[in-house]
């Protein structure tokens, strides 16, 4: 037994010396020119590699540096750029035959740019085309292995991208090119003909991450960009503005998470899931808003056309439920949107918590509490000059700690209006046009019983200067009482915040000489003793 234990090591011992001295006895590079051969013509690009090592041990051979041409049409700069690559081969046929059969590939820290033409089309589009492969230099011939010669046969059940750096770009138009770093991607029985699954996770820089899981294939072979996919997707923590991808609409601003999958045939990708908005900022002059917004959406996009279809779009704001449809697509260097906006009987408190992002400014140290608003808006244009009308309705809520009839104090003596710490609200309704220009409201109707009914238009800069027209029919007496019981026309000016108002008498004085068959001087003495508490004769 102990003879038998010594042959055993002695065998052993040989062996080991066999496998270390089998790298000083095969020569790696030897297989270079062909695997530079056989993935060109795979790929229908220029692949270069650096020298290669062989390593028993691990079962491997490695690159110091790896380069893909790009396609000419887009360039000289390389498509892919990386430090090493390793592959790990089949070592029994290396050995017994001087094959190369590799069964895994790994490329580490490659740096890849992603381009798109304004008319669809990537720059890896044409990888592995076979129009392109057709013109590719024929392969060196494999050696018989009775010659000492060497033969390529590719076999990869594992493709490896490691620490990698994506640039995603156009070729035109402003648009800042999204970088995505610490780049992992597995793509697992690998074949160009057959479906495989792969798996994706990566850092936007910016802010931000994204995981990908889903399935490919085949691959299309006149465009890899025509390929199948399948594929879960979740995002947390983008950066809409860090990442530049508020380049569209730079008003936009705010933090955005996304948990959802989507099918694409390589022309048309239909996609559905949960998108939630944090410190979203939606106009120029507004700051994050408080309350997060939550999305529910399922759309189809064309992929070439950068357009698509919102079938569904279920918003929440907190408790407030709205829906959101229509269309979208690029435009020259815009994304244009015709969409509707559709939200009844939301819960308004909900709702204040969104007025800081749209840019909408309530009178200084006031807010609004309880009732309910419903909307009913069309969003029109290019998102950085977009185009919002429709109607706006508040019903039985409170302006809580702003006085309107105190505010309205020179029109609250001529109507006999007292004061009070908030404003009740029973209804207020109008027709709005928001855009870059400014505000505007029309058929403005508003019912608040410590004055009465107000109507009127009006408008507020992007500045928040106001210029309002307005009247109104109190319900209770007081001087107007004796002119003729007409509504009481004013104005509102200031800003947002500091509303000023001022009875219109350049109109009272109109109308009242109107009532009175154009007697001036009649109209002008009864205006005067109506003023100075006297009665009206009729």
């Amino acid at each position: 037994m102990r003879r038998i234990a010594r042959i055993i090591g002695i065998l052993a011992a040989v062996f080991l010396l066999v496998l270390l001295s089998l790298p000083f006895s095969i020569d790696a590079n030897r297989f270079r020119p062909l695997l530079e051969s056989r993935l060109s013509a795979a790929l229908a690009r220029d692949v270069k590699v650096g020298d290669l090592k062989l390593s028993i041990l691990s079962g491997g051979v490695s690159a110091a540096d790896l380069s893909i041409a790009d396609d000419p049409a887009f360039g000289r700069t390389p498509f892919l750029q990386a430090k090493s690559l390793r592959l790990a081969v089949d070592l029994w046929a290396l050995v017994s035959a001087r094959r190369l059969n590799v069964v895994a590939l790994t490329i580490e820290e490659p740096r890849i740019a992603l381009i798109q033409t304004a008319a669809g089309d990537w720059n890896f589009s044409s990888l592995g085309a076979r129009s392109a492969a057709r013109t590719a230099p024929p392969a060196a011939p494999a050696p018989s292995p009775a010659t000492g010669k060497t033969g390529l046969e590719l076999s990869v059940k594992l493709v490896k991208i490691a620490n990698g750096r994506f640039s995603l770009g156009r070729t035109s138009g402003h648009w800042q090119p999204l970088g995505v770093e610490k780049v992992n991607l597995e793509l697992r029985d690998f074949s160009a003909a057959s479906v495989f699954p792969f798996s994706l996770s990566a850092n936007v820089e910016g802010g931000g991450t994204i995981k990908l899981e889903g399935k490919a294939g085949p691959i299309d072979p006149m465009d890899a960009a025509m390929t199948p996919v399948s594929a879960n997707l979740k995002v947390a923590g983008l950066d809409l503005a860090r990442s530049g991808l508020h380049a569209m609409a730079p008003t936009v601003s705010g933090l955005v998470s996304f948990d959802g999958a989507g099918e694409s045939d390589g022309r048309t990708a239909v996609v559905k899931g949960h998108l939630k908005a944090e410190k979203l900022k939606l106009a120029a002059g507004g700051t994050p808003a408080r309350r997060a917004v939550e999305l529910d959406f399922a759309a189809e996009h064309d992929l070439k056309k950068h357009a698509g279809v919102v079938q569904r779009g279920d918003i929440r704001i907190g408790a407030a439920p709205a829906s959101l449809t229509g269309a979208y697509g690029e435009r020259a260097e815009s994304l244009v949107v015709n969409l509707n906006l559709h939200g009844p009987n939301m819960p308004l408190a909900e709702l204040a918590e969104m007025l800081p992002a749209l840019g909408i400014v309530l009178p200084a140290g006031s807010s609004l509490q309880g009732g309910t608003a419903s909307v009913k808006l069309a969003l029109e244009g290019p998102l950085d000059r977009l185009v919002t009308t429709g109607s706006v309705s508040l019903n039985k809520t409170r302006l809580a700690g702003f006085d309107l009839p105190g505010r309205m104090a020179a029109i609250a003596a001529l109507a006999g209006i007292r004061g009070a710490r908030d404003t009740e609200i029973e209804l207020l309704s109008t027709n709005l046009r928001m855009a870059p220009e400014g505000m505007s409201a029309s058929e403005i109707q508003l019912v608040a019983p410590a004055i009465g009914e107000i109507d009127g238009t009006g408008s507020v800069s992007p500045a928040y200067a106001l210029d309002f027209h307005m009247r109104a029919m109190v319900h209770t007496g007081g001087v107007m009482a004796a002119i003729r019981n007409a509504p009481i026309p004013f104005s509102v000016a200031g800003t947002c915040s500091e509303p000023v108002f001022r009875p219109d008498l350049k109109v009272v004085v109109k109308q009242e000489i109107q009532g009175l068959g154009g007697n001036v001087g009649k109209a002008a003495g009864g205006l005067l003793k109506g003023l100075l508490g006297g009665k009206k004769k009729n």
